[in-house]
């Protein structure tokens, strides 16, 4: 399981390396866990401030229609392919045994490198978890039929998150369902951040494509 955090978190989600397990055993000793940390960059709806970002943000709120960072995203998206071969040469993990999942900025590039970036003849993930994140670079999605088939999405968020707004879930999920993408929504009274339904929703989705045969 490759975990994004969010902005300016680098340490907050290596805490589910004890969390999953406590609700799913098979997500134990049968897991490993990478929580890759972001680069330290400018934000500029933060006037500049040097921070750990995956990408730049233009726009707050983050709503349906905000302005992208391309050239950044992709730069995130690179480094996670860099863990995900990193993984196969020295553990002999594939990325069909490979989750790839995030929190806010951390859901956006997750999404970013399961769907927009597996094209013909890379091998898809075995699923994507995306919370409280959005679906950027709308207008370059092209999910090969492969990947729809092969990498179902779970998506959580806040009914009342103020940051990235709760519109993004129904939007992402509407455009990747179009796609032919395999989406579990979740959606729970909280505002931008997470709780133990949610936590406890994960890792029954988790089990379920890691584990097939014992969910």
């Amino acid at each position: 399981v490759i975990f994004l955090h969010g902005l300016g978190n680098r340490a907050g989600w290596s805490s589910l390396r004890r969390k999953l397990p406590s609700l799913r055993p098979n997500l134990g000793k049968n897991v490993h866990y990478v929580f890759p940390p972001a680069p330290t960059i400018g934000i500029s709806v933060n006037g500049g401030m040097q921070m750990p970002g995956w990408f730049d943000l233009y726009d707050w709120p983050i709503g349906v229609g905000v302005k992208d960072d391309k050239e950044g995203k992709i730069k995130a998206a690179i480094q996670i392919e860099e863990t995900v071969e990193k993984l196969e040469k020295e553990m002999d993990i594939p990325p069909s045994r490979i989750v790839v999942g995030g929190f806010s900025q951390g859901g956006a590039v997750a999404l970013l490198t399961a769907y927009h970036r597996r094209t013909e003849g890379k091998v898809p993930f075995a699923g994507c978890v995306c919370l409280s994140g959005w679906l950027t670079l709308k207008e370059d999605l092209n999910v090969t039929e492969e990947v729809a088939k092969s990498t179902p999405l779970f998506w959580a968020h806040g009914e009342y998150d103020d940051k990235v707004l709760f519109e993004q879930q129904a939007h992402g999920v509407g455009v990747l369902k179009e796609h032919g993408v395999k989406v579990e929504e979740r959606s729970y009274p909280m505002g931008h951040e997470s709780d133990y339904d949610e936590i406890d929703a994960m890792a029954e989705f988790l089990e379920k494509v890691l584990f097939p045969s014992s969910s």
